[in-house]
Parts: C-alpha cells; sequence; structure tokens
C-alpha cells in the first residue's frame, strides 16, 4: 500500500476573519474571549469586535489602507490580537514579526515586507526595541511611515476611534505575513489567506471538539503560527477563550494561569512541557480543570507524552504536524485515539488534505513503513512566498504538492510518524544516522530528562553523533554509562561519540531546539572549525 492519504470532504467555512469574528461577537458577546494574566486585562468578544473596529479605524486615519502591511513586533499581549484583528477589518495585512529579532534581522525583515505600520513596546526585560529599531532603520525600512508604541496615549487615541465597519475581503486574500527560513535559505515572507487561516483554525478547533465553554492557555508565541493560528484562530473558530499567561513563556506562570482561570486546553512544544513537568512545587498547581491540549513544534518523546496525559491531566491532549507553509496544521491525533496511536505518531491527515511521503531521490511515493519526504497539499496551502516566485516554485510543485522537507513513514493506518529533517540527517562513514531515532532511545534511560542529537565534523568518519543531555533532578551520569547503556541495544555506529551534559538548550522564542547553535558551540568549544570546513568543502 503506498504512503498517500486523503482526509475526508468536509465544508470549509467561506467567511473571513473579520467575518468569523463578527459571527462570534453576534453570537456569544457576553462570553470571555482573552484574558491577559500579566496585564490583568479580561475582554469579552462584544470588546474585542468593539476595539478591533475602532483600532482599524485609527489605521484608515494614518493613511492605512487594503493591502498595506501592518507589522507587529512585540511579545504576547492582548493588544496583539487587537491588532491581528483590526488588520483583519480593515483589509490589511498583518506581518508577524519575532520579538527575538535584533538590529540586521529586523532590518531585512522591514526591507522585505514593506510594512507601513509598526507596534512595537519600548522595551521589556528581553530588550529595548526602541533601539534596536533605530539600528535597524539606518540599514533598511523605507516603507515604514509610522510606530506605534503600546501602552502609550498614541495607542489609547486610535483605540478611541468611531469604529468602521468592515472591509469587503475576499476569502483568498493574503491576511498574514509570517517569516520562516522556509526548506532553505534566508527568511522568507509566508503569504497566508482568509481561506487558509480560518479553516485550519476551524479544523484544529474541530478536532479539539472545542465550544464556547473551552479556555485556551496559550504559552506559545503570538508571532508563530503555533499562537495565532492553533490559538488564536481555533479560538475564533468555536469562541473559546483565549488566556496568556505571560509575555513569554514561563512554567510557573503557565500553570498558575491554568488554575486561576480553569483552562481545559493547554499548548506547548516538548520543553515547555518539560519545564512544567520539572517543576519542583509542581503538585501545588490544580491542573484539573484540563482536559486536551497540543503539543507540537517539534518531535515528542514517547515518555513525555504519556507524562503529560498523566499529571498534567490531559487525557484527550493531542500531537499535531504542519509548517508555516501549510497554516500550519496537516495532520493531527484525535481526542479519543488510543494511547499508543497518540504517543507513536502526529496523527492522520486532516480533513480537506491530502499527504504523501516520496523518495528523497527519484520523488515517487514509497510504500507504507518506508522513510521518505512528507508533501502537502490542500486549501491550507500558502498561496506563496513574498515576492519571491522562484522559491515558491521550488517549494511547490506543479501539481500543488509542497515539500515539507520533513523526514517520515505513514503507518499502515494512516498515521504518520516523523522521523527527522532531511538536512538534520547525519552522514557518519556512509551510515546514513537519523537523529531522531538515537534520541527517542536515549528517553529510557531512567536518568535522562531530555536530550539533543546532531552531527559534529570528522576528518576520518565524515560526522560523529553529539548527545547534549540534560538529566532529571539529584540523578547523576557520565557518558561512558550512556554509552553502556547504548551498548547492544542501537548500532555502533548510532552510539554517541561525544557527549555533554548540560542544564538547558539553545531555543528559539517559541521553544524549538536551535541544533544548529548546539553544533556550533561545541565546533568552537572542541576547535573543530578546520574540520568543519574541510567536511563542507
Amino acid at each position: 500500500m503506498l504512503s498517500y492519504s486523503r482526509g475526508p470532504e468536509l465544508p470549509l467555512l467561506d467567511r473571513t476573519t473579520s467575518e468569523q469574528l463578527e459571527y462570534v461577537a453576534n453570537r456569544w458577546p457576553d462570553r470571555l474571549a482573552v484574558v491577559s494574566a500579566h496585564q490583568n486585562k479580561r475582554l469579552t468578544w462584544r470588546e474585542l469586535q468593539a476595539s478591533a473596529a475602532s483600532l482599524a479605524a485609527g489605521l484608515s486615519e494614518l493613511g492605512v489602507s487594503r493591502g498595506d502591511r501592518v507589522g507587529v513586533w512585540a511579545m504576547n499581549c492582548w493588544e496583539w490580537i487587537v491588532v491581528h484583528f483590526a488588520c483583519a477589518w480593515l483589509g490589511a495585512i498583518l506581518v508577524s514579526v519575532n520579538p527575538a529579532l535584533r538590529s540586521r534581522e529586523l532590518s531585512f525583515v522591514l526591507m522585505r515586507s514593506r510594512i507601513k505600520v509598526l507596534f512595537l513596546r519600548e522595551q521589556d526585560e528581553r530588550a529595548h526595541y526602541a533601539h534596536i529599531l533605530s539600528d535597524a532603520m539606518t540599514e533598511g525600512g523605507a516603507a515604514l511611515q509610522c510606530t506605534i508604541r503600546l501602552e502609550t496615549q498614541e495607542w489609547t487615541d486610535l483605540l478611541s476611534c468611531h469604529p468602521q465597519p468592515a472591509a469587503r475581503s475576499a476569502l483568498d486574500d493574503v491576511i498574514n505575513i509570517q517569516y520562516t527560513s522556509g526548506t532553505t535559505g534566508s527568511p522568507k515572507g509566508v503569504l497566508l489567506t482568509h481561506r487558509n487561516l480560518v479553516n485550519n483554525g476551524g479544523l484544529i478547533a474541530r478536532t479539539l471538539r472545542y465550544t464556547e465553554d473551552d479556555r485556551i492557555c496559550l504559552p506559545v508565541p503570538l508571532s508563530h503560527c503555533f499562537g495565532n493560528v492553533i490559538g488564536t484562530m481555533a479560538s475564533l473558530a468555536s469562541g473559546a477563550g483565549i488566556i496568556l499567561p505571560n509575555w513569554c513563556f514561563d512554567a510557573a506562570a503557565t500553570l498558575a494561569a491554568v488554575q486561576a482561570e480553569k483552562a481545559t486546553s493547554l499548548y506547548g512544544v516538548p520543553t515547555m512541557f518539560i519545564a512544567e513537568l520539572s517543576l519542583p512545587d509542581f503538585s501545588r498547581f490544580d491542573v484539573t480543570s484540563l482536559r486536551t491540549g497540543v503539543m507540537a513544534g517539534a518531535p515528542c518523546p514517547l515518555e513525555l507524552m504519556r507524562k503529560v496525559i498523566s499529571d498534567l491531566h490531559c487525557p484527550q491532549l493531542t500531537i499535531g504536524y504542519g509548517l508555516t507553509e501549510t497554516s500550519p496544521i496537516i495532520t493531527m491525533s484525535e481526542a479519543d485515539d488510543d494511547l499508543e496511536r497518540r504517543v507513536s505518531s502526529v496523527g492522520k491527515v486532516m480533513p480537506c488534505t491530502e499527504i504523501k511521503v516520496v523518495s528523497t531521490t527519484s520523488g515517487d511515493i514509497v510504500e507504507r513503513g518506508t522513510q521518505g519526504e512528507i508533501c502537502a497539499r490542500g486549501y491550507m496551502l500558502m498561496k506563496g512566498y513574498d515576492d519571491e516566485p522562484e522559491a515558491t516554485a521550488r517549494a511547490i510543485d506543479s501539481d500543488g504538492w509542497f515539500r515539507s522537507g520533513d523526514l517520515g513513514k505513514m503507518r499502515e493506518d494512516g498515521y504518520l510518524q516523523i522521523t527527522g529533517r532531511a538536512k538534520d540527517m547525519i552522514i557518519r562513514g556512509g551510515e546514513n544516522v537519523y537523529p531522531r531515532e538515537i534520541e527517542e532511545f536515549l528517553y529510557t534511560h531512567p536518568q535522562i530528562a531530555e536530550v539533543h542529537v546532531t552531527g559534529l565534523p570528522d576528518e576520518r568518519l565524515g560526522e560523529a553523533v553529539l548527545a547534549w543531555i540534560r538529566l532529571k533532578p539529584g540523578a547523576t551520569a557520565t557518558a561512558e554509562e550512556i554509552r553502556g547503556f547504548c551498548h547492544d541495544q542501537i548500532a555502533r555506529f548510532k552510539i554517541p561519540q561525544y557527549i555533554r551534559f548540560v542544564d538547558s538548550f539553545p531555543t528559539t522564542l517559541s521553544g524549538k531546539i536551535q541544533k544548529y547553535r548546539i553544533r556550533e558551540m561545541e565546533i568552537s568549544q572542541r576547535a573543530l572549525e578546520a574540520k568543519s570546513r574541510a567536511a563542507s568543502g
């Protein structure tokens, strides 16, 4: 049987983002839409719609019109969500700017995105954004006409404008630009439409069985699809409320928000769930209101999944897989899937979506159970990369299939397993080594809390296997003990040659592990620069 699967054909929503906001605000006007715990701010759906309509009017007075780009460069806050929906109300395009960007990176985004108005904070504990913006403007950002600093009088004045009717937008109009590295190269602006986002959010909400009674605790960044689609758009589709526990991820603040607001759903990447479960005072938090949630953004270790289901009281926790270019979710486990399916796969194809697994050499669909590159197509596929037709053509073939760059296997039951990134593969002495496989094995070691594997340059073998390991609190282990644990359990060429015990890992703002930084740090500390040049040359 070939590695191809097509989800059930369900009616897609034919509403734009602003039409969906109007629908929800009319149906559940007094239901809670947003709670920002760290800002002590609460908005009902009626209040959220009114704020979005007023801000849209204010943007219009600033000269922003349909199709113009408006950027948000801020940590999680209620204002972020208002700007999001104000852009939709006006017909403008929201550009999600990662708060982790610094002057050189920000300059690139400003230049490529042609942002006309940028919302930002003066500063927070992580950065002085006004200074970074000033430096960035010396290199790019010619289109930027205005900056609005949140929590100032100019922000308040914009929110005080007389609301205007929503603009008439088409379902296939671009509503959001998110920057991603794509499969290769420099960051690319992913063009996402109303059809993409409203329907991806709607199908996610359906899978998670959301109603207006649900409350979603959202510690993941709004500047990423995980936050503003799997989070905000699933909320918009169902009437469920959004809880923002903090500016950025904080394990204790997240669990405190779950307890205080009686959250029913919790989101996170694996490192976030690990941090929450590792809190010394974890037992003091009442998380019994939880029933579901989403773990995504990175491969999910089997033992972690089991612990989240039991200790965090999430019997219907789901795994989701997707990419920014696919709006993002393309596969997801069902709320009532048995534990084996949920811990050993990333679910099955979503409705109105197709997936296939193809040979990385021939491009032909492989048999089920055979590893290959994951491809997807359907309503959720991006409109393209902003002003990059050649990059778009490389990513999407003439039949509309998007090449993910992810390696995986389709099981006989149609559920998908992720085995790694094609570019993450380690080639050691001619043997293909997949870090994901080694990580899964090492997670069975009783002393290991978290592990990430990558390759290091080696003159003789081409690459050697490196493992960064964080032990459980109070646990001890040596490199030789870890290698002994691997002996006779995995192939000799897969056993890590290099092992480093660490307390933390380099991550993106969204919590994704930055393996390239692990590699760079090890190359520098082990003085392997010459070997690295030789291996790449």
